[in-house]
Protein backbone atom coordinates (compact mmCIF):
# COMPACT_ATOMS: atom_id res chain seq x y z
CA UNK A 1 0.00 0.00 0.00
CA UNK A 2 0.78 3.40 -1.20
CA UNK A 3 0.16 6.78 0.39
CA UNK A 4 1.15 10.28 -1.23
CA UNK A 5 0.50 13.53 0.97
CA UNK A 6 1.10 16.64 -1.71
CA UNK A 7 1.84 20.36 -0.39
CA UNK A 8 2.88 23.39 -1.81
CA UNK A 9 0.54 24.40 -3.74
CA UNK A 10 -1.45 28.12 -3.76
CA UNK A 11 -1.47 31.66 -5.31
CA UNK A 12 1.14 32.67 -7.70
CA UNK A 13 1.53 35.70 -10.43
CA UNK A 14 1.88 35.01 -13.69
CA UNK A 15 5.64 34.23 -14.37
CA UNK A 16 6.36 32.80 -10.85
CA UNK A 17 7.17 30.30 -9.85
CA UNK A 18 6.19 26.92 -7.14
CA UNK A 19 7.45 23.53 -6.01
CA UNK A 20 5.03 20.88 -5.68
CA UNK A 21 5.94 18.32 -3.18
CA UNK A 22 4.49 14.18 -2.84
CA UNK A 23 5.32 12.39 0.19
CA UNK A 24 5.19 8.86 -0.22
CA UNK A 25 4.67 6.52 2.50
CA UNK A 26 5.34 2.88 1.62
CA UNK A 27 4.16 -0.28 3.51
CA UNK A 28 5.37 -2.75 0.63
CA UNK A 29 8.26 -4.61 0.22
CA UNK A 30 7.97 -3.45 -2.90
CA UNK A 31 10.53 -0.13 -3.59
CA UNK A 32 10.71 1.04 -6.86
CA UNK A 33 7.81 2.68 -8.67
CA UNK A 34 7.42 5.27 -11.56
CA UNK A 35 5.75 8.47 -10.59
CA UNK A 36 3.90 11.33 -12.07
CA UNK A 37 1.55 14.53 -11.68
CA UNK A 38 -1.57 15.40 -13.38
CA UNK A 39 -3.62 18.28 -13.49
CA UNK A 40 -7.21 19.34 -13.90
CA UNK A 41 -8.54 22.56 -14.73
CA UNK A 42 -12.47 23.10 -13.95
CA UNK A 43 -14.34 21.68 -16.59
CA UNK A 44 -11.78 19.72 -18.24
CA UNK A 45 -10.26 16.13 -17.91
CA UNK A 46 -6.80 14.84 -15.47
CA UNK A 47 -4.37 15.69 -17.91
CA UNK A 48 -0.71 14.15 -17.95
CA UNK A 49 2.04 16.71 -16.80
CA UNK A 50 5.24 15.08 -15.94
CA UNK A 51 6.72 11.17 -14.96
CA UNK A 52 9.50 9.84 -13.98
CA UNK A 53 10.73 6.23 -13.99
CA UNK A 54 12.12 4.29 -10.57
CA UNK A 55 15.69 5.32 -10.67
CA UNK A 56 15.27 9.33 -11.82
CA UNK A 57 17.17 8.35 -14.76
CA UNK A 58 14.10 8.89 -17.02
CA UNK A 59 11.44 11.83 -17.53
CA UNK A 60 8.73 12.66 -19.86
CA UNK A 61 6.92 16.07 -19.96
CA UNK A 62 3.80 17.44 -21.95
CA UNK A 63 3.79 19.47 -24.45
CA UNK A 64 1.86 22.43 -22.58
CA UNK A 65 4.66 22.36 -19.48
CA UNK A 66 7.90 20.94 -21.33
CA UNK A 67 10.93 23.59 -20.85
CA UNK A 68 9.23 25.13 -17.52
CA UNK A 69 8.39 22.06 -15.81
CA UNK A 70 11.18 19.77 -13.35
CA UNK A 71 10.14 16.61 -12.28
CA UNK A 72 12.31 14.69 -10.16
CA UNK A 73 12.34 12.44 -7.31
CA UNK A 74 14.73 11.96 -3.90
CA UNK A 75 14.32 8.47 -2.32
CA UNK A 76 16.32 8.82 0.63
CA UNK A 77 13.18 11.38 1.20
CA UNK A 78 10.69 9.32 -0.27
CA UNK A 79 9.96 12.37 -2.00
CA UNK A 80 8.87 13.49 -5.85
CA UNK A 81 9.10 17.15 -6.65
CA UNK A 82 7.68 19.20 -9.53
CA UNK A 83 9.07 22.45 -10.04
CA UNK A 84 7.24 24.48 -12.28
CA UNK A 85 8.77 28.05 -13.51
CA UNK A 86 7.37 30.82 -15.89
CA UNK A 87 4.15 29.67 -14.73
CA UNK A 88 0.85 30.87 -17.00
CA UNK A 89 -3.06 31.58 -15.67
CA UNK A 90 -3.46 28.17 -18.04
CA UNK A 91 -1.07 26.03 -15.44
CA UNK A 92 -4.21 26.72 -13.43
CA UNK A 93 -5.76 23.51 -11.89
CA UNK A 94 -6.08 21.03 -9.34
CA UNK A 95 -2.77 18.81 -9.45
CA UNK A 96 -2.04 15.44 -8.56
CA UNK A 97 0.91 13.25 -7.98
CA UNK A 98 0.53 9.38 -8.47
CA UNK A 99 2.21 6.62 -8.02
CA UNK A 100 2.60 3.26 -10.55
CA UNK A 101 3.36 -0.42 -9.66
CA UNK A 102 5.33 -0.56 -13.02
CA UNK A 103 8.53 1.28 -12.67
CA UNK A 104 9.14 3.01 -16.05
CA UNK A 105 7.24 6.12 -17.51
CA UNK A 106 3.57 6.11 -18.15
CA UNK A 107 1.39 9.34 -18.99
CA UNK A 108 -2.07 7.58 -18.86
CA UNK A 109 -4.14 8.16 -15.58
CA UNK A 110 -5.19 4.43 -15.75
CA UNK A 111 -1.20 3.31 -15.33
CA UNK A 112 -1.13 4.60 -12.01
CA UNK A 113 -2.38 2.83 -8.93
CA UNK A 114 -2.10 5.21 -6.13
CA UNK A 115 -3.27 9.48 -5.89
CA UNK A 116 -2.46 11.97 -3.53
CA UNK A 117 -4.97 14.16 -2.29
CA UNK A 118 -4.41 17.22 -4.94
CA UNK A 119 -3.72 20.15 -4.36
CA UNK A 120 -4.92 23.68 -6.23
CA UNK A 121 -2.40 25.72 -8.23
CA UNK A 122 -3.79 29.63 -9.35
CA UNK A 123 -1.95 31.31 -11.59
CA UNK A 124 -3.43 34.99 -11.76
CA UNK A 125 -2.57 37.19 -15.10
Amino acid sequence: QVQLVQSGGGLVQAGGSLRLSCAASIQSTRTTYGMGWFRQAPGKEREFAAAVNWNGGATDYADSVKGRFTISRDDAKSTVYLQMNSLKPDDTAVYYCAASRGATLYIRPTDYNYWGQGIQVTVSS
